[in-house]
This record gives structure tokens, C-alpha cells and sequence, in this order.
């Protein structure tokens, strides 16, 4: 009889060895004024635009890499693509990453010139800042 008992609780009944089944707690009721919200965030950038922007920096990054192998170290730290989009001009810009790559022993006018390319029609990222409460003049939306 007590192996019968081995494994029940007390004051509950099932079959021997096996235990009872776990609940989850339920949740709260909600009043019948409050609505769910809706799961779907809306998202100020164009995500094709944000995609463009990743595409091309990773790009750079593949480049950068081939343009600089078996010389890692002196290979820039970075390419701003927002210091170049700042640029009036191509050639401002042309000069600009030559300056850049200035240490690169490898031919970089195609890379210039196909970057130049990609940066046609990529938009300058905006900086987000939430304003604070001391500042008087929030930036303009």
C-alpha cells in the first residue's frame, strides 16, 4: 500500500509516479474600454532607402578589404558615406577619398568611381536626438 502512495500529493488523486499537471496563472481581465495595440511600429525611414545604405557600406567594407590585403593595418578606419554626401561635388568628393586612401598601393580610381555611383541618389542619414526638457530650442522636426 505506501508504494502505491509514493509520488502523490496529498489531497490529490492520479495514477502513481506521475505528477500533476502544472496550470498557468491566467491573465488579468481587461476592462471592456481598453483595446489591444496594434503589434506594428511604424518606422520614420524609407526601409529601401536604409537597405541602399547598408548595401553600400558593407560595399565599401568588401573593397576596402580587397583594395588593403596582406596590409590590414594601414587600411582606413572608415569611409563616412554622410561627410561625403555633404560634398557639393564629385570631384570634391573624388579628391576627398583620395586623400583617404592615399596610403593604398593598389588602384583605387575604379573603386572611387564606382562609389561616386552608389552615392547618387543616397540620402544624408539624419541624426536623432530627443530634446531635452532644459533645452529651450528643440531642434525643428
Amino acid at each position: 500500500m505506501a508504494a502505491n502512495r509514493v509520488g502523490r500529493r496529498q489531497g490529490r488523486g492520479g495514477s502513481p509516479g506521475r505528477s500533476p499537471a502544472v496550470r498557468r496563472p491566467q491573465p488579468p481581465a481587461r476592462s471592456p474600454g481598453l483595446q489591444r495595440r496594434p503589434a506594428r511600429v511604424t518606422v520614420k525611414y524609407n526601409r529601401r532607402e536604409l537597405q541602399r545604405r547598408l548595401d553600400t557600406e558593407q560595399w565599401i567594407d568588401g573593397r576596402l578589404e580587397e583594395l588593403y590585403r596582406g596590409r590590414e593595418g594601414e587600411m582606413p578606419d572608415e569611409v563616412n558615406i554622410d561627410d561625403l554626401l555633404e560634398l557639393e561635388t564629385d570631384e570634391e568628393r573624388a579628391q576627398k577619398l583620395q586623400g583617404i586612401l592615399r596610403s593604398c598601393t593598389a588602384d583605387t580610381e575604379d573603386f572611387i568611381r564606382e562609389l561616386l555611383t552608389q552615392l547618387k541618389g543616397l540620402p544624408k542619414q539624419q541624426v536623432l536626438q530627443r530634446p531635452s526638457l532644459e533645452d529651450p530650442n528643440p531642434p525643428p522636426p
